[in-house]
């Protein structure tokens, strides 16, 4: 009987990048002033990506945009977010029938705090050059800084498997 052997390093290769951006349009502006620039067709995903952390559960919002003919896929995916608790008093005192309303800053990458959202191109061999898009994207009038990230630098790349 052959024996086979599961190499689990090809499940460590990275196929994808990442790009960060801040600027601070909404992510429905975000996504029309990208498909303006790239040829792309960004649009709402209806699943958003959630994760749940010890305060609740929260959704981040994506956009999406799949090229076939190229094998390229492009996700825009909001970084922050917030959750929203609700406290009610425990105490008996004036203020015990009072509710507060706590909220939370949430992000799907915590390493990268500073950046409003991510482009991820999840690409087959080297289909597309990433540093013209980077130059594209910082063309647009509304964002102040576009970088790629590093993937070998994110702590949290759980959050980027959906």
């Amino acid at each position: 009987m052959a024996i086979l052997k599961l190499d689990l390093g090809e499940f460590d290769e990275i196929d994808y990048y990442l790009i960060a951006i801040h600027t601070s349009l909404e992510d429905y502006r975000l996504a029309f002033f990208i498909n303006q620039m790239l040829p792309v067709n960004l649009s709402k995903s209806k699943s958003e990506i959630q994760i749940n952390i010890k305060e609740g559960e929260t959704g981040f919002s994506r956009f999406y945009y799949e090229d076939i003919e190229s094998g390229i896929s492009w996700n825009l995916i909001q970084n922050k977010n917030e959750v929203i608790q609700y406290n009610k008093g425990n105490n008996q005192n004036l203020f015990s029938n009072v509710s507060m309303e706590v909220s939370t800053k949430v992000f799907l990458l915590p390493e990268f705090k500073k950046v409003d959202y991510f482009l991820k191109i999840e690409h087959h061999e080297d289909a597309i050059n990433v540093s013209q898009t980077q130059l594209l994207l910082n063309t647009i009038n509304s964002i102040s800084t576009v970088y790629i990230v590093d993937t070998n630098k994110i702590k949290s790349k759980n959050n980027l498997i959906f």
